[in-house]
C-alpha cells in the first residue's frame, strides 16, 4: 500500500538531480547510486580517476537516469562538482554525494522538506556520524537544536536550491579540493541565504584515515591525510578566514583556530611530522600572500 510517506517522496524526487564524484571507485559506489536512484530523478557521477585505474564508468551497470562523465584526470573537486551542476539540467535541486556516502532512506526528501519550509534556505544536510563510535563527527552537534542555522557544511549529503547557487561565483577551482563546501557557503551566506542541518538525519562519514592518539579523556584527532592535502588545507582556509573576516569574524576566529589545532596534530602524530608542519606553514604563507603553489597538486595521472 502506498503512503502518505511515499507519495511526498516521488514528488520530491522529480526536482533533485544527484551529482557524485568518482576517484579511484570502489564496488561500494554502486550501492551509493542505487540508493541515491531511489530518491533522485537523475544521477550524474563526474569521474577524475586518471587513465589506465579502474574508473566508473568500469564498475557502474548502465541504470536508467545514470550519466557518467570522465574527465581527462584528477582535476580537483571544484572542476568536477561545476562539471555535474552543469549536467544536472533544470533541477529544482542539487544533492551531492561522495563515491563512499551512505545515502539513508527518505534522506532526500528529508532534507527537501527542510527547503520548503523556509524560500531563504539555500541548503540542508544532515549530521556527519561516526559509525564506529556512534557519535557526531563534530561534537558541538550534540548540543545544538535538531534544526540549526550553521555557518558551513560538508557537501557530501548536502541538498542545495539551484536557484541560490546562480547567485553565486560558483565552485573555486583554485582551491582544488579542500574548503570548496567552505566557500559556497559563505558565499550563500553572504548573499543572504541561509543553511540548516538536521542532527536527526545523519550521515555516516569519515575524515580519511583518522586516528585517535593520546590515553583516556586526553586525546587528540588526527586525519592523517597525505601530505600534499596540508598545503591546501591551510591556504585555502587562511585565504576564506581572511577574505570573510568582516562578514563572520566568529567564523574566521574558529576556522583560524582548527588550523592551529590540524598544525598540532600533525606536529605530534603525524609522520614525517617536521615536513608536514613545512608544508603546512607554506600554506598558510601562501594563504596571507593569495598565492598558489602548483607543486602541491598531485600529478593529472595520479
Amino acid at each position: 500500500m502506498t503512503t502518505a510517506e511515499d507519495i511526498a517522496a516521488s514528488a520530491v524526487k522529480h526536482r533533485v538531480v544527484a551529482v557524485v564524484t568518482a576517484f579511484k571507485p570502489e564496488p561500494g559506489l554502486i550501492d551509493a547510486i542505487d540508493a541515491a536512484l531511489v530518491q533522485c530523478a537523475q544521477v550524474v557521477v563526474v569521474d577524475n580517476t586518471p587513465s589506465g585505474a579502474t574508473s566508473a564508468g568500469d564498475i557502474l551497470p548502465q541504470r536508467r537516469g545514470l550519466t557518467v562523465l570522465r574527465n581527462a584526470g584528477n582535476v580537483g573537486l571544484a572542476a568536477a562538482l561545476r562539471r555535474g551542476i552543469d549536467a544536472s539540467g533544470e533541477s529544482e535541486y542539487i544533492f551531492f554525494l561522495d563515491q563512499d556516502s551512505v545515502v539513508a532512506p527518505g534522506l532526500v526528501s528529508g532534507l527537501a522538506h527542510l527547503l520548503d519550509q523556509d524560500s531563504r534556505r539555500a541548503i540542508a544536510a544532515p549530521a556527519p556520524w561516526d559509525a564506529a563510535a556512534q557519535r557526531y563527527l563534530d561534537p558541538r552537534t550534540a548540543g545544538r537544536p535538531d534544526v540549526a542555522l550553521m555557518p558551513v557544511v560538508i557537501t557530501s549529503a548536502m541538498l542545495m536550491r539551484r536557484a541560490a547557487y546562480d547567485q553565486t561565483d560558483g565552485m573555486r577551482d583554485d582551491f582544488f579540493v579542500d574548503c570548496v563546501d567552505q566557500d559556497l557557503c559563505l558565499q550563500l551566506r553572504r548573499a543572504g541565504w541561509t543553511i540548516v542541518q538536521d542532527k536527526r538525519l545523519l550521515l555516516p562519514h569519515s575524515l580519511g584515515a583518522t586516528r585517535w592518539h593520546g590515553i583516556g579523556f586526553l586525546k587528540l584527532r588526527a586525519t592523517h591525510h597525505p601530505q600534499w592535502r596540508l598545503y591546501w588545507v591551510a591556504r585555502n582556509g587562511l585565504i576564506l578566514s581572511r577574505e570573510y573576516f568582516r562578514f563572520d569574524p566568529r567564523w574566521s576566529v574558529t576556522n583560524l583556530a582548527i588550523l592551529a589545532y590540524w598544525l598540532v596534530t600533525v606536529a605530534m602524530f603525524e609522520p614525517p611530522r617536521w615536513r608536514g608542519v613545512r608544508i603546512l606553514l607554506h600554506g598558510v604563507a601562501d594563504g596571507l600572500r593569495g598565492r598558489r603553489d602548483v607543486r602541491y597538486l598531485p600529478d593529472a595521472s595520479a
